[in-house]
């Protein structure tokens, strides 16, 4: 298993395609923004773009679901450097879980000190409406409860150490200054705060496996971002992290409603504008040393 999942992803093949973007472009990035479904448009506020399609880039993944561009974007958001990934990477689409977090690795050897990532996700707490924008605090890695943890394998200490702590994954102050900034753009109606599970996918959940996370204490659930979390925190960069909810997980066996794909989409255009003011009015005030202002 593992010679098979690791291939690819030495150090020394990570550092060849930092090595092979940073000669593409005079941008060094800081900030790291990783945009979920739907959510690509923040990648359309950096200024001073160059752009790389995934599939021109050595030794990257290709995005293969619809509402993900697939494009590596470089520019500055108001004035700092900035790398966003438009599209990301899931278990769903059949890569081996060390690859489909690759993309953090790389950040790690452009520069990147703090990472930001965004997803679509099912609202599971009572309190939450379609069109909430979660902050997330912590998180439940429940495919990791079976052994798919993207650090599984042969460690490399340059990356990060073995058994690295995940107790302070989501940077505090970070979620501290995102309440702040929402408060003061007056998104105090619709910006919470709590607990993401990551499922496998590609299938939504099923009525019983809503009620389980609900019991757990998970207020939103999706097929992304925590494998990403992981990793950027064995790297050392801080992590800073959003879900749009765009559908509320079905818990009664009456109801009529049904998860799509379709629906996340739209939500996602919705309230995509004020989620992009948000990302943008953080990043501005995250200093290159990672203090804030």
């Amino acid at each position: 298993m593992f010679p098979e999942s690791s291939k690819g992803l030495s150090y020394e093949d990570c550092k060849a395609t930092a090595d092979w973007l940073l000669t593409q472009t005079d941008m060094r990035p800081t900030v790291g923004i990783v945009c979920g479904s739907g959510l690509g448009g923040l990648a359309d506020l950096l200024k001073d773009q160059v752009a790389f399609n995934y599939k021109d880039i050595p030794n990257f993944p290709q995005s293969t679901v619809h509402g993900h561009a697939g494009r590596l974007v470089f520019g500055t958001m108001k004035g700092k450097p900035c790398v966003c990934m438009q599209g990301r990477f899931h278990l769903y689409e059949g890569y081996p879980i060390q690859k489909i977090t690759l993309p953090m690795r790389i950040f790690k050897l452009l520069g990147v000190q703090t990472v930001v990532i965004t997803n679509a996700a099912g609202g599971l707490n009572q309190d939450f409406k379609v069109g909430d924008i979660m902050i997330i605090k912590d998180h439940i890695n429940l495919p990791g409860f079976a052994g798919n943890n993207p650090l599984v394998g042969p460690n490399d200490e340059r990356f990060g150490v073995r058994f690295p702590c995940m107790s302070d994954a989501y940077d505090r102050d970070l979620q501290q200054l995102a309440m702040e900034v929402g408060q003061e753009l007056g998104y105090g109606d619709f910006l919470k705060e709590g607990v993401y599970c990551v499922l496998g996918g590609p299938s939504f959940e099923t009525i019983a496996e809503c009620r389980m996370l609900h019991l757990l204490g998970v207020d939103a659930v999706g097929m992304s971002t925590v494998h990403e979390v992981i990793v950027a925190r064995h790297c050392g960069m801080r992590v800073f992290a959003l879900s749009l909810i765009t559908n509320l997980a079905v818990t009664d066996y009456d109801s009529e409603e049904k998860a799509n794909h379709e629906e996340v989409l739209q939500a996602g255009k919705q309230r995509a504008e004020q989620m992009e003011r948000l990302v943008s009015s953080v990043v501005n005030r995250i200093e290159p040393n990672n203090n804030y202002i």
